[in-house]
């Protein structure tokens, strides 16, 4: 698992020699940046999603804990590094993973490493139990994956569902589409309790969309929205089953 990293140490030897450990020693770490005091460090926090800061504690104008003061909610571990142990009451009061002394121990350093890449699996493991969508959902929603987390949206807002490849579009009642990355038969699965009917390879509609069928081999049902869908001839008995 990739670590995305910053280094936060205002001196510069102090900073090549962890940069250089963590090159080494350390390959899931990806260093995106470095700075030597607060202001600077804000910025690449602010503009990076971090995994983790590695974050000493005296700096010019301030120190680590003035930096956490200003971040507010942090989502990012921190592996505190000082030649100081007076802070270490302190630094796990701020909720530091770890916390390294100077000069960097190279086994601390993997340990430390280590330590925050098992946090970070089980906080993905646990993000992708969210994620999933789930066919006993709460109050009919179903969570909608994103980059960024998930949305959660009603399941009587989904109009019909859409197979793209291995992805499907989801259209909502608000005109609005969102795109999943999820299989059609997988978002199907997820729907089983929710009155949604497979009318086509292609497509799922929400039943209770549904104002009209059209006669024909396997005919078309059209939805509240105006959109008329083909039923194949071998989804046409499920579907009519919701209407007996």
């Amino acid at each position: 698992m990739k670590l995305k990293a910053i280094i936060v140490e205002d001196e510069e030897n102090s900073r090549l020699i962890l940069r250089n450990y963590l090159t080494k020693y350390c390959p899931n770490i990806s260093i995106l940046g470095e700075a030597a005091n607060i202001e600077d460090a804000l910025v690449l926090i602010r503009n990076n999603n971090l995994d983790v800061v590695f974050l000493d504690v005296e700096m010019p104008y301030g120190n680590a804990f003035d930096l956490l003061d200003k971040v507010g909610d942090i989502n990012f571990e921190t592996i505190f590094v000082t030649a100081y142990n007076h802070y270490a009451i302190e630094a796990l009061n701020a909720h530091a993973s770890y916390y390294l002394m100077k000069p960097i121990s190279i086994d601390e350093l993997i340990k430390a490493v280590d330590y925050v890449t098992e946090i970070r699996i089980k906080e993905d493991a646990l993000q992708d139990q969210v994620l999933t969508p789930k066919t006993n959902v709460v109050n009919g929603k179903i969570t909608i994956p994103q980059q960024d987390g998930f949305e959660v949206i009603e399941t009587s807002d989904i109009m019909y569902c859409k197979a793209d490849d291995n992805y499907t579009e989801i259209y909502l009642s608000n005109n609005k589409k969102k795109l999943v990355s999820k299989t059609l038969k997988y978002i199907e699965e997820s729907l089983t309790d929710a009155n949604f009917a497979r009318v086509h390879k292609s497509y799922l509609v929400n039943v209770n969309e549904i104002v009209k069928y059209v006669k024909g081999k396997g005919g078309s049902v059209v939805l509240s929205n105006g959109k008329e869908i083909m039923v194949s001839a071998s989804k046409k008995a499920d579907l009519l089953s919701y209407f007996k």
